[in-house]
């Protein structure tokens, strides 16, 4: 048990914060839960959702897989948990928004770009991040000659863009952000710095939502990444 006693210690600090110090919260959600959010994230584990935002518990409804992908809708007997997911969250838990938060040096998202040369990505991987081979195509056609990290970064960001469509091939999806019921979007965290962008749907770009940097740091640092 040695080698996990971290995480014993973290549950039994979350226990005395959870039902010690806020103990109406903790009753509260015994009756069920409302979050407003789906918040769909990637496995990594240098990204985590709760951490990133600072929510309560029942705040998110939480999805992750590898590169927080969202496949296009199908209906057939295949196993699917991210849209079975998806579809609790819209239709049974009813939550207002849905957040696709990527971020960046995505391992799914190199694993992509590197299937487009012709590298093995193990039993599973390459067949699932190739849901959003399209975003690794438009960024090879438009940055063929850019560096490889420069590649990755962009790849990372159109791939967010693709989810997001493919949310709005869910019926009960495109429904209710036609009634406005519904909102999507498209955040993008940047490990190195800590930045957090979103995409603007009217500008087409993704732009600064919160940054621990000053606007003259954050560009020195970035133009150090490349």
């Amino acid at each position: 048990m040695a080698d996990v006693t971290k995480f014993i210690s973290g549950i039994e600090e979350f226990q005395q914060r959870h039902f010690g110090e806020n103990r109406e919260l903790a009753s509260n959600l015994v009756s069920g839960q409302k979050p407003q959010a789906l918040l769909i994230g990637c496995c990594d584990s240098r990204v985590d959702p709760a951490l990133l935002t600072g929510c309560d518990q029942g705040d998110l409804f939480i999805l992750r897989n590898i590169a927080n992908l969202v496949p296009p809708y199908l209906k057939n007997d295949d196993y699917h948990g991210v849209s079975s997911s998806i579809e609790y969250a819209v239709c049974i838990l009813e939550v207002t928004d849905i957040i696709v938060l990527g971020h960046s040096n995505c391992g799914g998202i190199k694993a992509l770009l590197d299937s487009g040369e012709g590298i093995p990505s193990g039993e599973f991987i390459g067949n699932w991040v190739s849901i959003v081979a399209s975003a690794r195509d438009k960024v090879l056609r438009e940055m063929p000659n850019e560096a490889p990290e420069k590649q990755a970064r962009a790849c990372e960001k159109e791939a967010i863009l693709v989810s997001l469509r493919n949310l709005m091939t869910f019926p009960w999806v495109r429904e209710r952000v036609a009634k406005g019921k519904l909102s999507l979007h498209g955040w993008y965290y940047n490990i190195s710095t800590g930045q957090l962008r979103y995409y603007n749907q009217l500008t087409g770009e993704y732009e600064i939502l919160v940054a621990p940097y000053s606007d003259g740091q954050m560009q020195q640092m970035e133009s150090e990444e490349g």
